[in-house]
């Protein structure tokens, strides 16, 4: 018996699995399935590639082909909004490959593209939504997208959509939806403002986290090289010279930087593209068209541009930039050792992000290994101790005697002297 048939999933869907390679369910498809198939709310708290897409979508697609409209029309049944274009597409891939031989139809809609082929493949109906908020706004204000019938709401990456500034986004979208609804969020960190949503959006969900906020997925090997900035270009050149870096993913901190440093790299003849919030939809698109492919080894990107990237060949991930936010570091990481396999994080620090560093280090409660072995090693970069904390210098210091006074200290300087005669 297949392990996803102790999920109660669907004869149709467990095939489809099969087929796909697909052999256990992992700990977040094992938690959430179950009771998305019954009709719960969840919330979903899981670090970057553990599945959490698949957990998702089987359920929905199980119960959208359980009963089909029967009158020919095709309203919008399931809506699930993702923080980027690379997610939504990513998304959309993983509905039409686990949802084959289910007769259920979907599209994805996102900017920086015409909107004409999405606003055809609407009027044909679809089942299953999958878009970005500022082009789902859009296309509803143009009325080609209606939600009156919508059974399933799933809010993806919530944690970045806030990041991003889709908050007041995702409240217009929500507060057009019909009050009873099946709602799933799924973040990959837990802060205040995501509970907050939550409480709004969910009703008596169930919670599942299957890791520790702020945990690396296992398998990959950390190191960071401290280097002075003008050197990064020259130890990056380094980097890509192993034979064993077969695919990597090299992070910046800016658009710019992106460029800029893809530019220097094709001067060195390497393999390389660049996408960013700038870049065209097709050309991010044929990017990671050639990246998945092989047809080039490096792949430069921000952190924002890269969410949506499922690539189980990145072997390396390597942090051009030391990201200012420590969380990001997290996700970064996690485009490596996917699906299992290994992976390595190299991350180059300068002496001014030696700060970030240290903030990374506090979330992972542990030391990033320091690797010396390399001609650009700068000491003068080395995280500086962390102080202790005002508490601590209390508890550990001392308590300095005090000193008596005697009759001359006492009348000694100033005196305050109060008057007892009446007034």
């Amino acid at each position: 018996m297949s392990p996803f048939a102790l999920l109660n999933l669907s004869p149709t869907i467990q095939s489809t699995l099969a087929k796909l390679g697909y052999q256990e369910p992992t700990p977040i498809q094992t938690q959430a399935i179950p009771p998305v198939l019954l009709g719960r709310d969840l919330l979903g708290i899981a670090q970057t590639g553990t599945g959490k897409t698949a957990a998702f979508a089987l359920p929905i697609l199980d119960r959208l082909a359980l009963k089909r409209p029967t009158d020919g029309n095709r309203p919008i049944r399931c809506l699930v909004l993702t923080p980027t274009r690379e997610l939504a597409a990513q998304v959309a891939e993983s509905f039409h490959d686990l949802g084959k031989n289910l007769r259920l139809v979907h599209t994805v809609i996102f900017g920086g593209v015409g909107q004409g082929p999405q606003v055809k493949a609407l009027k044909r109906g679809v089942d299953i939504l999958v878009a970005t908020p500022g082009r789902l706004l859009d296309l509803m204000h143009q009325g080609h997208v209606r939600l009156g019938n919508l059974e399933v709401f799933v809010l993806d990456e919530a944690d970045r959509m806030l990041d991003m500034g889709f908050i007041h986004d995702i409240r217009k979208v929500a507060a057009v939806l019909p009050k009873k609804r099946q709602t799933l969020l799924f973040s990959a960190t837990m802060p205040a403002e995501i509970s907050g949503l939550a409480a709004s959006l969910l009703h008596e969900p169930l919670h599942v986290e299957v890791a520790p906020q702020a945990t690396l997925v296992e398998g990959v090997d950390q190191k960071v090289l401290l280097v002075d900035q003008a050197k990064k270009p020259q130890l990056l050149k380094l980097c890509l010279e192993q034979k064993d870096i077969e695919r990597a993913l090299v992070f910046t901190r800016t658009k710019h930087g992106a460029d800029r440093l893809t530019k220097g790299l094709i001067k060195q003849s390497v393999m390389v593209a660049a996408i960013h919030g700038n870049k065209s939809q097709n050309a991010r698109t044929e990017a990671l068209r050639q990246f998945k492919t092989g047809q080039i080894r490096v792949l430069v990107a921000t952190d924002i541009a890269a969410r949506g990237i499922d690539i189980r060949e990145i072997s390396h991930v390597i942090n051009f930039d030391m990201p200012i936010e420590p969380e990001n570091y997290i996700h970064r990481v996690g485009r490596t050792a996917r699906a299992g396999r290994k992976g390595t994080a190299i991350s180059f620090c300068d002496a001014s992000e030696r700060k970030y560093l240290t903030a990374i280090e506090r979330i992972l409660r542990g030391k990033v290994p320091l690797d010396k072995d390399h001609p650009f090693h700068d000491e003068t970069c080395t995280p500086p101790a962390e102080k202790p904390s005002p508490a601590a210098r209390r508890k550990f210091s001392p308590t300095p005697k005090r000193r008596r006074r005697t009759p001359e200290r006492a009348l000694s300087g100033p005196q305050r002297i109060r008057s007892t005669a009446p007034l």
